[in-house]
């Protein structure tokens, strides 16, 4: 019995290849953008994450650092530290600079907290912690800076002390990490002409004594819900926990992402079935009088079905496996994280099967239009 899909690889070799590793590139493509997302949820929770606060402390009315400007006097720190069941608080600033390395602007996102206190809001993979409030730095090796490097930001020269890996913000800018006092003045104090400026019109230059946020930390045993609402009832700023913060970072700042990505992916699964709805009506119509002489010799339309679903399947699970690789050997050339995991590589390939027996259906539709008498004559 004659196998569509068969002849068409022996006499159509480079043509159902082709083909197939151009379907696959838009299959590629679907698991890269699948790749973003998870990247993104990834890299939204890498700085909350190693900060590891059991409970957030913002300005009231917002919903955090990350999502939105947020100012908390510092000397908060010392009520709250007086709440039962606090044992440790964290002020923090966080902010976006624009740094340079040599002629190349950096993007990167910096984070200032109490670099003398035993708090550690990273993770090093070479050098050392901060020892002194001024002059320090620590950054990711994203930005290309080495240690022992220069770093110039506002008025002040930093040396790079330490350096992470793969610390990136929500937004994917590398990080950088200053005393808080450092970074109070980078993000708060004014320049002179401001301050001049200000005074001149008899107005009064922003404090420096200003954080964004508090992480804190509770003691054992005790439930940051019911410390947070206490919080929130005597001091009037807006408190959270770790999973609802983590939850504004993925559905508030990423969902509007994720709707992209979902409705491209829909569309580029549209486009992968229409291509290969036209190869397999195209391969089939290339070969009626094969398929007519099938007919002619008692084949019944139920061969002739499997043939050229057969045919559609072969040219998704080929296109598939050239997708898996495209997709893997194109996900370190993005600037963003791309996380490419087994399981959605599964349900992609569920999606393919389907995508690949509805592309048949013309194929099919035609061929059982066939008359088996074309098979007499020219």
């Amino acid at each position: 019995m004659i196998n569509l899909a068969q002849r068409d690889i022996a006499h159509s070799l480079g043509k159902f290849i082709t083909t197939a590793l151009g379907v696959g590139m838009l299959i590629g493509v679907v698991l890269v953008m699948i790749g973003i997302y998870r990247g993104m949820v990834h890299d939204a929770m890498i700085v909350p994450n190693n900060i590891s606060p059991d409970l957030w402390v913002v300005q009231k009315d917002t919903l955090g650092p990350f999502a939105e400007n947020s100012r908390l006097h510092e000397d908060l720190k010392y009520s709250l530290k007086g709440f039962s069941g606090v044992q440790e608080v964290h002020p923090l600033t966080f902010q976006s600079l624009q740094i340079h390395l040599g002629d190349k602007p950096v993007r990167a996102f910096t984070l200032g907290y109490e670099a003398l206190s035993s708090f550690t809001p990273y993770a090093l993979t070479q050098g050392r912690a901060i020892t002194i409030r001024s002059k320090e730095i620590i950054v990711d090796t994203k930005t290309g800076f080495k240690l022992g490097d220069a770093i110039t930001l506002g008025r002040n020269t930093y040396t790079v002390v330490g350096l992470t890996h793969k610390a990136v913000s929500s937004g994917g800018d590398p990080m950088i990490y200053l005393d808080l006092r450092e970074a109070q003045e980078l993000q708060f104090l004014f320049s002179n002409e401001q301050i001049r400026n200000d005074r001149e019109r008899g107005a009064q230059s922003a404090a420096t004594a200003t954080v964004n946020a508090f992480a804190l930390t509770l003691k054992p045993g005790f439930d940051p819900k019911s410390v947070g609402d206490e919080i929130h009832r005597w001091k009037h700023q807006e408190v959270y926990t770790a999973q609802e913060q983590a939850d504004i970072l993925t559905k508030n700042l990423i969902e509007r992402s994720a709707k992209q990505i979902g409705m491209f992916t829909v569309i580029l699964l549209i486009v992968s079935s229409v291509i290969i709805s036209l190869i397999i009506y195209t391969m089939t119509m290339g070969k009626a009088k094969e398929i007519a002489i099938l007919k002619l010799i008692g084949a019944s339309n139920g061969i002739i079905t499997k043939m050229i679903a057969q045919q559609s399947l072969l040219l998704g699970g080929l296109a598939f496996i050239g997708g898996n690789i495209f997709a893997n050997a194109s996900a370190n050339f993005f600037p963003k994280t791309v996380i490419l995991i087994p399981t959605d590589a599964l349900k992609l390939f569920i999606v393919i099967v389907i995508v690949s027996i509805l592309a048949s259906l013309s194929g099919i539709r035609s061929a059982l239009k066939i008359d088996p008498a074309s098979a007499i004559g020219g």
